[in-house]
């Protein structure tokens, strides 16, 4: 068993490196990682089988900016560990994915608050001319507390047991888990008001202001808005480009 709680640890460490210092390969999906647990495992096809489940648990998260929704990376992990180990069946591993799931956003919450501290630092060690220590805050150290926050969970969840996950998020006193879901709430808002500081123009103002009203009067769902959008979009790029064609056509004759 410690060898396989270390491969998965491990798992989990490029899972959670993929859109961080990897690039962005989908590491991070259910299907995925899950299809790796089960390699890692010697149970392809119960991998395959509990990441689609999961897969389809998580299309409704998006991490928004420094959002952290339910971590279902190292919920897939663990519990598809526990499903090929104890032989469960998918429905029984997506019991024990829910708490980790949730320990998992408070992870992430706490190591994005760790985080931005250490930017900060990083911030003054650049004005100081100390390049070489704010390099190492923002590649080695936050590769190495991101690491931590994988591997140490995974390994302890595998090596005793996913019983002790349960154990731990039970122990959570309430008002922690109150305060860590109010953080959780504030992180969208925050995330979008800073996409909003770099891509918001006088321009664009009507445009914002009329997705807000129409999303809190219309009562239509997002997609419908989405949809509503992208045709709007299409016409006006539509007549746009054609005016500037037809503006290029009329100096092109007047030459």
């Amino acid at each position: 068993m410690l060898f396989q709680a270390i491969i998965l640890g491990l798992i989990g460490i490029v899972c959670i490196l993929d859109s961080r210092l990897l690039g962005r390969l989908n590491f991070e999906r259910p299907l995925i990682v899950s299809t790796f647990v089960g390699l890692a495992l010697g149970d392809l096809e119960k991998g395959l089988i509990v990441g689609a489940s999961l897969e389809l648990m998580s299309l409704g998260l998006v991490n928004i900016g420094a959002a952290a929704p339910p971590d279902m990376n190292m919920a897939s992990i663990i519990a598809t560990a526990f499903a090929i180990l104890s032989n469960a069946n998918a429905e029984t591993a997506l019991t024990i994915a829910i708490p980790i799931s949730v320990l998992g956003q408070m992870l992430g919450i706490v190591m994005r608050t760790v985080l931005s501290n250490l930017t900060h630092r990083a911030d003054t060690l650049i004005l100081e001319g100390k390049y070489g220590r704010a390099r190492r805050i923002h590649i080695l150290w936050g590769t190495c507390l991101y690491a931590s926050m994988y591997f140490v969970p995974i390994f302890l969840a595998i090596y005793f047991g996913t019983d002790l996950v349960k154990q731990i998020v039970e122990a959570i006193p309430e008002w922690l888990t109150n305060g860590l879901t109010l953080a959780s709430k504030i992180l969208p808002a925050y995330g979008f008001a800073l996409l909003l500081n770099t891509m918001l123009t006088n321009r664009l103002i009507p445009f914002l202001l009329l997705g807000f009203f129409i999303t809190a009067y219309s009562g239509l769902s997002i997609i419908g808005i989405a949809a509503f959008a992208c045709i709007l979009a299409f016409l006006m790029a539509e007549l746009t480009f054609k005016s500037g064609n037809q503006e290029t056509t009329a100096d092109l004759l007047d030459d």
